[in-house]
């Protein structure tokens, strides 16, 4: 079995976590209150909005931890400069690891999108039957991406390193080098150009996740 470092598998759980928790009580919201493409016989929770919104919260507040992680010491599995020819390489090992790179940048934009989104939401819009707001739109359809990206990391996790790849993202050991020092001599400032402008992107997403709600109140 493959080992995953201790700090990734902490930051990667938790955020796993809250994203599930954030897919389930966002469709429940959905469940609630909007029902235009299908619903669930759920039991009605009436503060089901608070529920999604502090664990929206809760995942933005570390959000930033991960992307910082993912872009400085993870960047190994991010989009790389050369993905896109070894992409070409169409059934070949290097395809299937390139497409999961991609993927894995894919979800921290989607992530984010969501997070800007859910903040410029205004709590009384789906009480009143308001659904037409292009940011309830927008988070639905990034939650959407969130999902349909999730499915996607597990398979291709699978795929590239079967079962024991998926396994070792959720080990509780830790090796005896596998500490603070450690940590910080995996540091990279800027690993490639095209990650800089990525990780830019996302943290001037997040940065705006923050203040904008200030504006738009």
């Amino acid at each position: 079995m493959p080992y995953q470092p201790a700090l990734l598998r902490i930051l990667h759980g938790l955020i796993t976590a809250l994203v599930i928790f954030a897919l389930v009580s966002g469709f429940w919201v959905y469940n609630t209150y909007d029902q235009r493409w299908g619903q669930l016989p759920l039991p009605n929770l009436e503060d089901i909005q608070g529920i999604h919104g502090t664990g929206a919260l809760t995942f933005l507040l570390l959000l930033p931890l991960f992307v910082i992680y993912s872009f400085h010491w993870g960047y190994r599995r991010l989009i790389q400069p050369q993905a896109w020819q070894q992409l070409h390489k169409i059934g070949q090992p290097s395809s299937w690891a390139a497409l999961q790179k991609i993927l894995n940048s894919v979800m921290l934009l989607a992530a984010t999108f969501a997070a800007i989104t859910g903040r410029l939401m205004q709590e009384e819009w789906l009480p009143r039957g308001e659904l037409n707001h292009w940011a309830y739109g927008g988070h639905l359809l990034a939650w959407l991406v969130m999902l349909v990206a999730l499915i996607l990391h597990i398979g291709l996790g699978i795929k590239v390193g079967g079962v024991p790849l998926i396994l070792s993202i959720v080990q509780i050991k830790i090796r005896p080098n596998d500490r603070l020092q450690r940590w910080l001599q995996g540091w990279r400032l800027t690993p490639s150009r095209l990650l800089l402008a990525w990780e830019i992107l996302i943290m001037g997403g997040i940065i705006a996740a923050f203040i904008l709600p200030v504006f738009s109140s």
